[in-house]
């Protein structure tokens, strides 16, 4: 019976070492986001079917897309919108998501034409899709809250498109609204909605695995160096609301180390990705790529601002659990 008793003590204490061995060698897994407004759902892509737009995402080779602006909306090189029976995307983003290697995709909650779509390699659960309560609390372009599990974990991902006008959601005087400056705390009031119903509605979210992005239409007072606004312009208001009252961290002011980037033609930054603690903690690059193919070219038409591929430069992010 002491044999058999110092046998087994001698067995399971090899099974915990060749546990822990396996735990030690174990190569952490790695997964790759990319970010993008794809300014009225790539119209730049519909001259030569997407196959340019594939081509990069492809050589990104991403797990997960965020598409903003995810909607085809005009016609091929014109700025006559197109008949909805007419539009290749959304329902066109099942066989365009197959393209680059992703199986799965979903859409945001959206009350026009600009929603957003998350693609891939991994199964997608819509938690919520958000577009707000009439007649106060209307979240103009929609959000939406995904959850995808990664490596055992429950990553939490909500998208946001904000309401991008001076002047406030259906503003009856729009000069005086936008003399007022309306229109900035109305993407406050819309932040404000949007995460007390996804990552505030959560106990414990701060230590979980949640990122916020979107094109946020407002500026950070992180990057006043450049914008050198008064320091109580409202134009600060969203991405002051997201400092003080959420646990998210601005990853690419992180990783550039307070350095300016722009995601837009001119100098500004609207495009953000927000990330809690562990979520931080995981990442180990992010980036907003500019070449040859993301930086914004006017379109020689000049049809309604359009730029070409879009007007905003795309956020790649790699983290590993």
């Amino acid at each position: 019976m002491k044999r058999f008793f110092t046998f087994s003590v001698f067995s399971f204490l090899t099974f915990c070492l060749m546990l822990s061995a396996c735990s030690c060698n174990r190569e952490p897994q790695k997964f790759r986001l990319l970010y993008w407004n794809i300014q009225n759902g790539m119209w730049d892509g519909q001259n030569d079917n997407y196959d340019r737009f594939v081509e990069f995402v492809k050589g990104i080779d991403p797990d997960i897309c965020v598409w903003c602006e995810g909607q085809s909306i005009y016609y091929t090189n014109s700025d006559s919108a197109m008949l909805p029976s007419e539009r290749y995307l959304t329902d066109g983003w099942k066989e365009l998501a197959l393209r680059y290697g992703h199986k799965y995709w979903g859409v945001g909650g959206y009350r026009d034409d600009y929603p957003q779509v998350v693609t891939s390699k991994y199964p997608i659960e819509y938690v919520d899709k958000l577009i707000g309560v009439e007649p106060d609390s209307v979240v103009s372009h929609g959000c939406g809250w995904a959850r995808l599990e990664l490596a055992g974990r429950a990553v939490n991902i909500v998208t946001l498109h904000t309401w991008p006008q001076a002047w406030k959601f259906r503003a009856e005087d729009k000069d005086s609204s936008k003399a007022l400056r309306e229109g900035d705390w109305y993407r406050k009031m819309e932040l404000e909605f949007i995460c007390n119903h996804t990552i505030k509605s959560v106990p414990d979210a701060e230590n979980q695995y949640w990122m916020m992005m979107g094109d946020f239409n407002s500026r950070s007072r992180v990057d006043n160096a450049v914008y050198q606004y008064p320091e109580d312009d409202s134009r600060f208001l969203v991405h002051d609301y997201i400092r003080d009252n959420t646990p998210y961290i601005d990853i690419v002011n992180r990783f550039y180390n307070g350095e300016f980037v722009r995601t837009m033609p001119g100098d500004s930054r609207i495009d953000f990705i927000y990330a809690t603690k562990p979520m931080f903690e995981s990442m180990t690059r992010a980036e907003v790529i500019s070449n040859d193919y993301t930086t914004p070219v006017r379109d020689p038409q000049e049809l309604s601002n359009f730029w070409r591929p879009s007007d905003h430069r795309p956020i790649v992010v790699e983290f590993e659990f």
